[in-house]
């Protein structure tokens, strides 16, 4: 297999750049698609559908799957329907639906209408019916299915009739003259049970299944928990609809992975490092704006203590570590709990349990915080003790405060169905400085009119 290197990259292009068809695929012949597809990112748009149109019908469905969402709208947009219905009859299901998805009402119907496998075509349809975010929407139907009540030779007959059309075999699936899921039929049972007379004898009964109306998340979690490869989906009343397999849910975990870690990271919008200036101006000027509007509120309460900073200028030094450390506590704390969330380890349920233990948590670290800076500050700031007592009450009060407010939040959110992973970001970190700064006024106020006396 050719090395992806830029020299590699420069001969394409004057490859390209001479429209040498020939060479151009003699260039790429020993490339995998999802190295085809990871070529395109360097090449314009022109070079792209250039190298593109030299595929094959199969080929060109598998880089197209492989490519970015940007550049495959891309390459869609000039293509004819024909053309992408030619290719997404090569696909599974769930890709071609995938694909169809991202095109609008007119060009979907003008696609399925081009593929002449009508049962193909049907089956799109149906899976365009599933909202994408739940085990509908991301199932496939392909599959081997055989009926409890053939004998081993009829199954393995039809076993291989089947399969001549899947790329990959996960499982067998066992079901009624009703189509509803009995069980699974082990490979191994085939070889140690050639003869046996009905297959309903040696199947394996209560498989981990899923309904199509399942979350996503929740459908992670299952594969996790019990190492699947694959997981049959069935309808309302046990009817097998189709699989799941565990390449689909690594994809769309990876998504959700990135798409949570954008939200967390201040970023309204799922973009990426190739995006337009425009995009991800888009995309992260929300959150920007929101803090500009918290750090003009800090300065108005700031103004408000402004006397009192004037006449114990030592104050102002602690202003940062306030806002600092109630910032990271917060998203320490919010992160846990969405971890939790998210692996399955925090029930929204056990709400209750996990604010009493972050609040022991919180004592502790509010309790050696405080202690340090106040054994700190006495040595150092001789003769200032009302601001050694304001600062280490105020953090100790600010650090209880961000611990209870960065687990309350992400289990909230999780029950309002809301991504919890937005109060690991800004949300936060902005929240606890303003929060944080009130309590610093405040308190230091009281101790300055005590110690005045």
């Amino acid at each position: 297999m050719k090395e992806h290197t830029p020299e590699f990259l420069d001969d394409l292009k004057v490859i390209i750049e001479r429209h040498d068809e020939e060479e151009a695929k003699k260039a790429i012949a020993d490339l995998h698609p999802a190295d085809i597809a990871e070529l395109y990112q360097d090449l314009d748009l022109e070079e792209a559908e250039f190298l593109y149109k030299l595929l094959d019908d199969e080929t060109a469905a598998d880089v197209l799957m492989e490519l970015d969402e940007d550049d495959r709208h891309k390459l869609l947009s000039d293509m004819t329907a024909e053309d992408i219905a030619r290719q997404v009859v090569h696909l599974d299901t769930d890709d071609a639906v995938d694909i169809i998805q991202e095109l609008d009402a007119d060009e979907r119907d003008e696609i399925l209408a081009q593929i002449d496998d009508v049962e193909q075509a049907g089956d799109i349809i149906d899976l365009l019916q599933y909202d994408e975010d739940t085990a509908g929407g991301l199932m496939s139907t392909e599959m081997i299915v055989v009926n409890e009540n053939w004998s081993m030779p009829q199954c393995i007959q039809e076993m291989r009739r089947q399969a001549e059309s899947l790329d990959d075999i996960y499982y067998v699936y066992v079901v009624d003259n009703d189509y509803r899921l009995l069980g699974v039929l082990p490979l191994k049972k085939m070889l140690t049970h050639p003869s046996v007379s009905k297959i309903k004898h040696v199947m394996e009964t209560d498989p981990i299944v899923v309904k199509t109306d399942t979350p996503i998340d929740d459908l992670t979690l299952d594969f996790e928990k019990y190492d699947l490869v694959a997981m049959p989906v069935v309808d309302s009343i046990g009817r097998l609809v189709g699989q799941i397999t565990v390449d689909d849910v690594m994809d769309e975990a990876r998504e959700q992975s990135e798409r949570d870690y954008q939200l967390a990271s201040g970023l309204s919008g799922d973009v990426d490092a190739d995006d337009s200036v425009l995009a991800q101006t888009r995309a992260r000027i929300p959150w920007l704006l929101i803090g500009i509007a918290s750090g003009i509120l800090a300065s108005v309460i700031l103004s408000t203590f402004e006397s009192q900073l004037a006449a114990v200028t030592t104050l102002a030094l602690f202003i940062p570590i306030i806002g600092g450390t109630g910032g990271n506590v917060g998203v320490q704390a919010s992160a846990i709990v969405v971890q939790g969330l998210a692996n399955g380890s925090l029930d929204i349920k056990e709400f209750a349990s996990q604010l009493g233990k972050e609040v022991l948590i919180g004592l502790l670290n509010a309790t050696i915080i405080a202690g340090v800076v106040f054994l700190y500050n006495l040595v150092m700031l001789p003769g200032e003790f009302a601001v050694t007592l304001s600062v280490a009450v105020s953090l100790f009060a600010v650090v209880m405060f961000a611990t209870i407010l960065g687990t309350v939040v992400p289990l909230t959110l999780e029950k309002l169905k809301i991504n919890p992973a937005l109060a690991t970001g800004p949300f936060i970190q902005i929240s606890n400085d303003i929060v944080g700064l009130i309590i610093y006024v405040q308190i230091a106020t009281f101790f300055l009119k005590i110690f005045s006396n």
